[in-house]
């Protein structure tokens, strides 16, 4: 008994000695990687002032440096992550971050699935007047005006309260002119989100906030429910310690932020009407259907998405790179391409929270031998210039030993692997899948590579409501089922969504059986409009042009004849430099160069008749200058001697006769110019040319299309040719008359 009573008792000290050896190694343990760990934090990417990149590049705000102080007060690291606000959501839910600040609002719904810290920021509305304005409150706004934002809170707010303090409201599209209304004194208040209010005061806007805020709404640090209740310890105990010492209230003041008066964030829901960019030719994301309809997955996808929310756009369809450039220079506000979201582009633009899941496919043609990666050692491959495609097979190529060709779109693609010319193409795997649905014969080989998102784009730092309402829109329609609607509509589940359209080699060549192809002539008559439409895109742009460069090419003309050094040598400089700059390279230079250096708008229909017009005048004062000094000398020195000046005799004896000569030369360039109308589609005019490769994409019959793009060209350019040799006889007729 004594010997039992002796083991408990060595048993109990030596679990005492235990527990205070180990335990307090294993405390101090934890401690440290706790200490040591570094968190992945998840924030906005543009929400003046709270998160937004300045002129270095460097993200900043209220949010950005709120954190970066409580870190340095509570001693922890961490990585910002700026994601916008549905991505960084999803990325703490996922585990993907371990906290989010992003102006997050504290909402009951919210709180079940994060847990939030002290609320850092009470956000709201507030009214603003001139510094010098003796306005001190609302009830000094009776019988004046107000200008508001339209489609925002402060607009919301002004009309609830414009019969309760007798003021009347004027509105306008954006901050800046309403801003402006008040400086010029045409409006004796401004209604903003009070933090975007504050910010604009603090970068020089000579306005001053009146009355208190209004709508108030608590933003606060989130994590995951249940996950990191360090942070959140750290993060209420720090935002307490700079409240205390001070930092708090300088962080407010560097963005003109007032504790106490804070913020909504700004939504920007106004009467713009955005341009928004599209491809012409990337099945079932967009496409035009056998109406002339742009219709696709992204275009439904936007239609949705901007009725959900109440803004106006017009979609223009110019192809994937120049869409790119039409974003980049500001002739497109933002752009839905199915455009991957990488991290090189991220560079360049602002994207949503992703709509859609894909991934790069590799395929053959279905009696090909090909049957890995492997087998194409030796081979081509073709791929569409900038497409995720393209860089996976760049990556690949030295890999697997096959070179690239490389195609402006993803039909002429296609139809170098189906011609025999490479042995496979790369392409987005929903629409290489959708092509052979339509009756492309390929099949896609291998396993699905890189998977990437699609997001809509907007220029860095530009547009920024576009991205906030395009998230809001998508979450929207993601929950009322039009978003499985419009999948569904284009052959791609909610299951596959990410994947898109994957289909297995059996499933898409039982689809592609199932499409009976057009015969020649139902491809006319089932395009006949489209076709119609696209030549007298072509004819009209041919004819304007042409007649204003005749007008200039005569005034050029003369002047190369003229005898003046300077005249002559500034009509040589013109022509030398239009002959030598490619007509590619100058409707690029017209449509985004010019835009981008001077802050306008070009339209792409003006674009095109200025490059054609600017190249053309060259060539035809070439012309009224060969004319010209086709006529003998001797004519000009008889019509001297008859006592004629210079001009008398340039325009009653010399032009005459120098026409005859230049007529056959006219329609020639008029022929010319109605050639090289083809190129415009680069700056997406969708002209006779650019009419085929639309309804190529759709139908996949490239041989018959082009054989009737073909015949177009020959009947108009025949028809020219028969008009000029009719003038000429004419006009040789009435000269031997005379």
């Amino acid at each position: 008994m004594k010997f039992k009573k002796q083991s408990w008792l060595i048993f109990i000290a030596s679990l005492m000695t235990l527990l205070f050896t180990v335990a307090p190694k294993v405390a101090f343990a934890t401690e440290t990687a706790s200490s040591d760990k570094t968190y992945t934090i998840a924030t906005d990417t543009t929400f003046a002032p709270f998160e937004f990149q300045d002129e270095n590049g460097d993200f900043v705000g209220i949010d950005v440096d709120i954190l970066a102080a409580i870190a340095e007060d509570q001693d922890f690291k961490y990585e910002l992550k700026s994601l916008g606000f549905d991505a960084a959501v999803q990325a703490v839910e996922s585990g993907q971050a371990d906290g989010m600040i992003a102006g997050m609002s504290i909402t009951d719904e919210r709180k079940q699935t994060f847990d939030f810290t002290t609320p850092y920021y009470e956000s709201g509305t507030s009214f603003a007047v001139l510094d010098s304005s003796d306005i001190q409150s609302l009830e000094d706004l009776k019988g004046k005006s107000v200008a508001v934002k339209t489609g925002t809170q402060g607009a919301t707010l002004a009309a609830e309260l414009a019969d309760q303090y007798g003021f009347t409201v004027n509105t306008f599209d954006d901050s800046p002119n309403m801003y402006q209304d008040v400086v010029a004194g045409n409006s004796v208040a401004a209604v903003e989100d009070t933090p975007v209010m504050g910010y604009a005061i603090s970068q020089g806007l000579e306005l001053r906030m009146i009355g208190e805020k209004m709508s108030p709404a608590p933003y606060g640090f989130a994590v995951l429910k249940g996950q990191n209740p360090e942070l959140v310890e750290m993060f209420n105990a720090g935002l307490e310690n700079i409240k205390a010492n001070g930092k708090y209230d300088e962080i407010l003041a560097k963005y003109g932020a007032e504790e106490g008066q804070s913020s909504t964030a700004a939504t920007t829901t106004s009467d713009k009407k955005y341009t928004i960019a599209t491809d012409t030719t990337f099945a079932p994301f967009e496409f035009q259907n056998a109406d002339g309809e742009f219709v696709g997955i992204d275009v439904d996808i936007l239609a949705a998405i901007a009725e959900d929310q109440g803004f106006e756009y017009e979609l223009k369809s110019l192809g994937f790179d120049a869409a790119v450039q039409a974003v980049e220079s500001g002739q497109a506000d933002g752009m839905i391409a199915g455009m991957s979201i990488t991290d090189e582009r991220k560079q360049t633009f602002d994207f949503t929270t992703p709509y859609y899941e894909s991934g790069t496919s590799f395929a053959v043609l279905e009696n090909s031998d090909v049957q890995s990666l492997e087998d194409l050692e030796g081979k081509s491959v073709a791929v569409k210039t900038g497409t995720q495609g393209a860089e996976l097979a760049a990556e690949l190529a030295d890999q697997y030993g096959f070179t690239v060709n490389t195609f402006d779109d993803s039909p002429n693609m296609y139809q170098d692997v189906v011609a025999g010319n490479s042995a496979a193409a790369v392409e987005d795997t929903p629409v290489m899948g959708y092509a052979i649905s339509q009756g492309l014969e390929l099949r896609m080989i291998g396993e699905k590579m890189s998977p990437a998102p699609y997001g809509f784009a907007v220029l860095k730092g530009q547009n920024p409501e576009l991205i906030e309402m395009f998230n809001a829109g998508l979450e929207n329609i993601k929950a009322n089922g039009t978003y499985d609607e419009i999948l569904a509509t284009y052959g791609a589940d909610e299951g596959q969504s990410s994947a898109a359209a994957e289909s297995s080699s059996s499933e898409t060549t039982n689809e592609a059986a199932a499409v009976e192809k057009d015969s020649f002539f139902e491809q006319i008559t089932n395009n006949f409009s489209a076709l119609m439409k696209g030549l007298g895109t072509t004819v009209y742009l041919a004819i304007i042009s042409l007649i204003i460069a005749t007008i200039a090419g005569i005034f050029l003309g003369l002047m190369r004849t003229s005898g003046n050094a300077v005249l002559s040598g500034i009509a040589t400089v013109y022509i030398d430099i239009m002959r030598g700059l490619p007509l590619l390279v100058m409707s690029f230079f017209i449509y985004f160069g010019i835009p981008q250096m001077f802050n306008i708008q070009i339209s792409s229909i003006v674009a095109g008749i200025l490059t054609l017009s600017l190249n053309a005048a060259a060539y035809m004062g070439e012309i009224v200058r060969g004319g010209i000094q086709a006529i003998d000398l001797g004519q000009t020195e008889a019509a001297r001697s008859l006592g004629l000046t210079k001009a008398q005799t340039m325009r009653r004896v010399i032009l005459p006769q120098a026409v005859k000569v230049m007529v056959p030369s006219f329609i020639n360039q008029f022929v010319i110019t109605l050639k090289d109308t083809s190129i415009l589609s680069v700056i997406g005019i969708v002209e006779l040319t650019q009419t085929g490769r639309i309804i190529i994409a759709r139908t996949y019959q490239s041989g018959s299309m082009w054989l009737i793009i073909g015949l177009m060209y020959i009947i108009i350019i025949t028809i020219l040719t028969k008009l000029s040799d009719y003038i000429e006889r004419r006009y040789v007729k009435n000269k031997s008359t005379i």
